[in-house]
C-alpha cells in the first residue's frame, strides 16, 4: 500500500501537483524541427504525447497535423483519435499533453493561438504549448518555448469580459497572459554515446553517422575536425533578422495605434451620451422647479438610463495581444542588436 501511494503521488493521478517544468525527448525535438522547417514559412501544428511525473511534464512522442486541416472535410478530433489508437498498438505513449506550433520571427501572439490553448487547458489542465521559432533557430540557436495560459487569464477568458475595469480588478497585463516554463532536453544512452564519439579528440578516428560505427583512418595527414570553428562572429554587417524584426515592430505599432483609435472613439461616444444625459437632467430639474412654483404636479419619474444608449466597451483582448507582440519584438531586437552594436563600437575604437 505505501508503494502504491508513492507511485500515485509521483504520477499525480489526481492532478494536484502543478507543472513547473517540461522535459522533451531529443527525438521529439528533432521531429518538431523537421516538421516546422519543411513547411516554413507556413504555420504548422502538431500534437504532444507524454505524461506528467511529479510536476515535470515529460513529452516522449509527437506527431504532426495534416496541412489540409483548414478544409471543411477535415475532422481534427477523428484524426487525433486514430493516431492515438495506432500509437497505443505499437506501445507508444498516447496520452495527450498539449500541442506545438511553428512561428516565424516570434510572431505568435494572436486570437487563434489563445483560443486553441484555452480549449486545451479546459480539457487537460496540465497541457502545454511548445513554440518553435524557425527563423531564430536558423541563426544557430535552437529556439523552443513552453507556454501556458495563466489562471487569472483563464478565469477572465471564460467570462469573456475584457473591459478596462475587469482587467484592472484582475491585475492582468500583456506580461502575465502566458507563463513560460523551463525546458530540458533528455537524451537516450545511445545518443549520448554518439555525441561523445562526435566530440572525440582523436583525429585518427572518424564516425560514420549512417551506420553509427567508427573506423580508423590511416591517413596521418587527415586533420579534419567534426566541430569546425565558426567565424560568423567577426561579421560586422547588420543582421537581417534585426531588420526584419524592426519592420514587424512598425507594423504591429500601427495595429496598436488603430486599437487605441477605436478605444478613443468609444470614449468620445460615451462622453457625448453623458453630456446629453446631464443636459436632460438639468432641464428636467428646472422644469419641475417651475411646475412646483406654479402649483402643478412634477413630471413623473422616468428611467433615464434607458433613454440614452451607451455603446458597449470594446474588448481589450486584442490590445493586450498586440502589446505582448510588441514586447516580444522589442526583446528580440534588444537581444540581437546588442552584440552587433558592441562589435561596431569595438572596431571603431581599434581604428582610432
Amino acid at each position: 500500500m505505501p508503494a502504491n501511494k508513492e507511485l500515485s503521488a509521483a504520477l499525480d493521478i489526481e492532478g494536484s501537483v502543478p507543472i513547473h517544468s517540461v522535459q522533451l525527448d531529443a527525438m521529439v525535438v528533432l521531429k518538431i524541427v523537421k516538421h516546422c522547417r519543411e513547411s516554413a514559412p507556413a504555420t504548422v501544428t502538431g500534437q504532444l504525447m507524454g505524461l506528467d511525473v511529479n510536476g515535470v511534464l515529460e513529452v516522449t512522442h509527437s506527431f504532426p497535423m495534416p496541412k489540409n486541416q483548414e478544409s471543411e472535410d477535415f475532422e481534427g478530433s477523428q484524426y487525433q483519435l486514430q493516431m492515438m489508437r495506432c500509437l497505443r498498438e505499437v506501445n507508444v505513449d498516447d496520452n495527450s499533453v498539449g500541442w506545438y506550433q511553428s512561428t516565424n520571427m516570434g510572431n505568435f501572439m494572436n486570437q487563434s493561438l489563445i483560443d486553441h490553448q484555452f480549449e486545451f487547458q479546459q480539457a487537460l489542465s496540465k497541457s502545454v504549448l511548445i513554440i518553435h521559432d524557425v527563423a531564430r533557430s536558423s541563426m544557430g540557436n535552437l529556439n523552443f518555448r513552453a507556454l501556458r495560459l495563466t489562471p487569472a487569464f483563464m478565469k477572465l477568458y471564460k467570462d469573456k469580459k475584457f473591459t478596462t475595469e475587469a482587467l484592472a480588478k484582475a491585475k492582468l497585463t500583456f506580461s502575465n497572459i502566458l507563463e513560460e516554463l523551463p525546458i530540458t532536453i533528455r537524451n537516450t544512452a545511445l545518443l549520448n554515446a554518439l555525441l561523445f564519439e562526435l566530440e572525440t579528440s582523436d583525429n585518427t578516428v572518424e564516425v560514420s553517422t549512417s551506420h553509427l560505427t567508427t573506423y580508423k583512418n590511416n591517413n596521418s595527414n587527415a586533420n579534419k575536425s567534426v566541430l569546425t570553428p565558426s567565424f560568423d562572429m567577426l561579421d560586422l554587417s547588420l543582421d537581417p533578422y534585426v531588420a526584419k524584426n524592426l519592420e514587424n515592430l512598425m507594423d504591429t505599432i500601427d495595429d496598436h495605434q488603430q486599437e487605441q483609435g477605436n478605444y478613443a472613439y468609444w470614449q468620445r461616444s460615451v462622453e457625448r451620451e453623458n453630456k446629453k444625459k446631464a443636459a436632460y437632467l438639468v432641464n428636467r430639474k428646472t422644469e419641475n422647479a417651475r411646475r412646483a412654483q406654479a402649483g402643478q404636479t412634477p413630471l413623473p419619474n422616468e428611467d433615464v438610463d434607458a433613454m440614452f444608449k451607451f455603446p458597449p466597451e470594446p474588448s481589450r483582448l486584442d490590445h493586450l495581444l498586440i502589446s505582448g507582440q510588441i514586447d516580444n519584438y522589442c526583446k528580440q531586437i534588444n537581444e540581437f542588436a546588442g552584440p552587433a552594436l558592441g562589435k561596431l563600437f569595438a572596431v571603431g575604437e581599434l581604428q582610432k
